[in-house]
């Protein structure tokens, strides 16, 4: 990557209305948790099942569970959900006045499952005779119809969440409301230092302001799996998904995320701590952050202890997001370190 403000093409722009997020090659992330518990309670909230056996409605989301996340990297839009839905339902026999009750249980809705693949589980609050009844013709026909529902949801999301993700690149064409081609140069962060940051002179020598990021997570394994995660070259790949290049011994190197994220060991403590110096590809030219891991074995889980000081503040939020989505959320995922051992 070349200094700032010199002439990389993903700092000059060609035929782009701005310069935001050059050639679609930065990490963006978007938060679609709030928006999604919108448009579930929206789908959701009051749906209705027919048959000539009875009648149903939902009365209540008593649970929505979860979260939504619309991630750009390279150019690809990928989706992030996963949520644990329960619904309330009332409902009466057709030609009889007993009023029934119960539960509709959505456990699985994520990127991992297919529309058609989604559990539904329907419960009764008291069973009897009648109540099967009703059970049964939700459990056929309204299953089919919260799968339905629950598709609307999946498509919305990726079409409310892709508008504005991945921008025009210069190979697009695009032009402005007067056909006219535009030139923009990437801004550089402003000059100001908060009393709060440290600042640090890049090669081209624009000011760059840098923050400490401190995060803690809890992993349901032993301090020894936790540091094989980190060390393990076979273990590394399967959580990132993708090849890795990895050195876990003092001055060895390590590359991951297709080479976004890379690097050196400074020190390694066998299932107690790890430090490294650490860089995202987009930083500016020869900057490096200091990472440190502490793992702390406790009574029925390992806390890990992040402290990464050195982070470019224009890019604290991002750098935070990618530990929680590509690291410790990835872990538990592949490794089940989510759930409990005891």
């Amino acid at each position: 990557m070349a200094k700032w403000g010199e002439g990389d093409p993903r700092w000059i722009v060609e035929e782009r209305p701005d310069a935001t997020n050059v050639n679609n090659w930065h990490w963006t992330e978007k938060n679609a948790s709030p928006w999604s518990k919108d448009k579930l309670s929206e789908l959701l909230g009051n749906l209705k099942i027919e048959d000539k056996i009875g009648y149903c409605q939902v009365t209540d989301i008593s649970k929505c569970e979860g979260e939504a996340v619309a991630n750009n990297r390279k150019a690809k839009l990928i989706f992030f959900y996963e949520w644990n839905i329960e619904l309330k339902w009332k409902g009466f026999l057709s030609g009889c006045n007993k009023e029934i009750e119960g539960t509709i249980t959505i456990p699985n809705l994520s990127e991992e499952n297919e529309p058609d693949e989604i559990d539904v589980a329907v419960a009764l609050t008291s069973s009897d005779s009648e109540g099967d009844l009703l059970k049964e013709m939700i459990r056929k026909k309204g299953a089919e119809e919260v799968r339905a529902k629950l598709k609307e949801y999946i498509s919305c999301l990726k079409q409310e969440f892709s508008q504005g993700m991945i921008l025009p690149s210069k190979t697009s064409n695009t032009q402005n409301s007067q056909g006219k081609t535009r030139l923009n140069v990437a801004k550089a962060p402003s000059s100001a230092t908060p009393a709060s940051g440290k600042s640090k002179k890049t090669n081209g020598g624009v000011p760059l302001q840098l923050e400490t990021l401190t995060m803690k997570e809890s992993f349901k394994c032993t301090a020894e799996e936790l540091y094989r995660v980190f060390t393990i070259p076979e273990m590394v790949q399967a959580f990132t998904q993708d090849s890795c290049v990895l050195e876990p011994q003092p001055g060895g190197k390590f590359s991951l995320l297709g080479g976004n994220i890379t690097g050196t060991f400074v020190e390694l403590v066998p299932d107690t701590k790890i430090v490294q110096k650490w860089r995202y590809k987009l930083w500016p030219e020869g900057h490096l952050s200091d990472v440190e891991m502490a793992i702390d074995q406790k009574e029925s889980s390992t806390e890990i202890t992040l402290t990464q000081r050195g982070v470019p503040r224009n890019d604290l939020d991002q750098t935070r997001n990618g530990w929680q989505r590509f690291y410790w959320d990835s872990i538990k995922r592949t490794f089940g370190f989510g759930v409990s051992l005891f």
